[in-house]
């Protein structure tokens, strides 16, 4: 216990962490070529509120969230809090056969806050994932499985969006439509319909936000007529592709979408895993169109940034279809964690935040202040567009500004300008050339102040 509790100094003492690193360590969403001289590894030790603190002192802003999963700031007592109390009583136990309460205190609460909409039965039942990726395989599956039940042996396709991206697992990756993470996996990828974006950055000239959303959603209607019959479902990030680079659509898109999924007899899967929890202004994102999916997915803020876990929230309908004296009726699908005791207990204290904190409309004010920071960008030279949606702020980098001629992929300016800033102390892990904000929701004034600032910076020295 003494060596392990020095080993932090230990680290910084010797001044090997990067070839130690190196020695064991396989880095997720990485060329680990660029290691360790064109992407630097960073060592943190600590995290405080919307900072990271690395272990040579050094503190850097976390504008994107540590990968979008942390909602009111690193270290948030109450949910510590929580995880400790319950990790005293009990850690972990199989889900099959068993039950406890912070599963079932979740998964009450995330029920009677789930979308609704007029004329639709309500959300009914939650199935626990350890993580994003693995909550749209039990998504997918379950939709298969429900027309499986049912005797239509056809319907084994599912409609994605251009651009979508859903998740690394092998289900996950064949409804994402990103040739960077799933061409070299196409041969073991099932097929999958992509019908066009409602990115609203593809409109055409004249054309507003809304237009272009129903415009592709005429497109959807047109593939989905051409296959009647085959089709489980449609799953949909609702209102921002943000892997595709954060590229937004009008709520318009998701009503129209709703409405052709009840026409042919398909459900709507909403993968809220990045947008959920407050990230687009209300709770779920597609509370911003007035729709209730028949699956919706939940992961990254559930547990406020601390612990893996994900919740697939479906229909009693849906439930229903697998209820049988056969076993091969049955959903067996499992992970060892679900419905783990300690993110459970994270979850809930996530959830007592958003009560007594106010958190959505701080967000509200929150969001504002972005937008006027983030507004002089849009007569930057090199960025052809700024878009927001809430607590989302995202610009678009390119070599003539408004122009939209994209930079020369082997310049990699979004790399640059995520050194450029992380060298002035400020997270701006880009996609591609696409540059966010995606910060935690107690981010203040000055850091705002200091993020828009570092982030003209990095821009204009990147591109010098």
């Amino acid at each position: 216990m003494q060596e392990k509790d020095h080993e932090p100094q230990m680290l910084t003492e010797a001044g090997d962490w990067r070839s130690r690193d190196l020695a064991v360590l396989w880095h997720p969403c990485t060329q680990m070529r660029e290691h360790p001289d064109t992407l630097p590894l960073v060592p943190i030790e600590r995290g405080e509120g919307a900072w990271l603190v690395g272990y040579d002192g050094r503190r850097y802003l976390d504008a994107v969230s540590s990968w979008w999963t942390n909602l009111f700031g690193h270290s948030e007592p109450r949910i510590a809090a929580a995880i400790s109390r319950q990790a005293q009583t009990l850690e972990q136990v199989m889900l099959a056969g068993f039950s406890h309460a912070p599963a079932v205190r979740l998964a009450e609460r995330l029920l009677a806050m789930a979308p609704r909409q007029p004329g639709r039965k309500p959300l009914a039942k939650v199935f626990y994932a350890d993580n994003g990726s693995a909550g749209v395989e039990v998504a997918l599956k379950m939709a298969f499985h429900y027309f499986h039940n049912r005797g239509e042996h056809r319907r084994t396709k599912f409609v994605a969006l251009e651009n979508g991206y859903h998740g690394e697992t092998i289900g996950a990756l064949a409804v994402g439509d990103i040739p960077l993470y799933r061409r070299v996996y196409a041969p073991l990828l099932s097929e999958a319909l992509f019908a066009p974006s409602p990115d609203a950055y593809l409109a055409l000239p004249g054309e507003s936000a809304a237009d272009c959303a129903l415009r592709a959603a005429d497109g959807l209607a047109n593939l989905l007529d051409r296959h009647p019959g085959e089709i489980c479902a449609l799953i949909i990030e609702p209102r921002v592709q943000c892997a595709g680079g954060m590229r937004m659509h009008d709520p318009a898109y998701l009503a129209r979408a709703r409405q052709l999924c009840d026409a042919h007899g398909i459900f709507l899967i909403a993968d809220e895993i990045a947008v959920g929890f407050g990230r687009t202004g209300p709770m779920f994102a597609s509370q911003d169109s007035g729709v209730m999916p028949d699956l919706m997915c939940l992961s990254k803020g559930l547990t406020g940034g601390f612990l893996p876990l994900a919740a697939v929230l479906a229909t009693q309908e849906i439930y229903d279809a697998f209820l049988d004296d056969s076993r091969e009726r049955a959903f067996l699908h499992s992970h060892s964690y679900t419905g783990n005791p300690l993110a459970c207990a994270a979850a809930l204290a996530t959830l007592d935040i958003f009560e007594t904190d106010g958190v959505l409309a701080r967000n509200r004010e929150t969001a504002a202040k972005m937008a006027v920071l983030a507004a002089p960008f849009a007569s930057h030279p090199h960025v052809a567009d700024v878009r927001q949606a809430g607590m989302i702020v995202a610009f678009e980098l390119s070599r003539d500004g408004r122009g939209r001629t994209p930079f020369p992929t082997a310049q990699k300016i979004g790399l640059k300008a995520y050194r450029a800033a992380l060298a002035r102390g400020v997270v701006l892990r880009p996609l591609g050339d696409v540059l966010y904000w995606m910060p935690p929701y107690c981010i203040d004034d000055a850091q705002l102040q200091l993020l828009a600032e570092t982030t003209r910076s990095a821009i204009d020295e990147a591109v010098a």
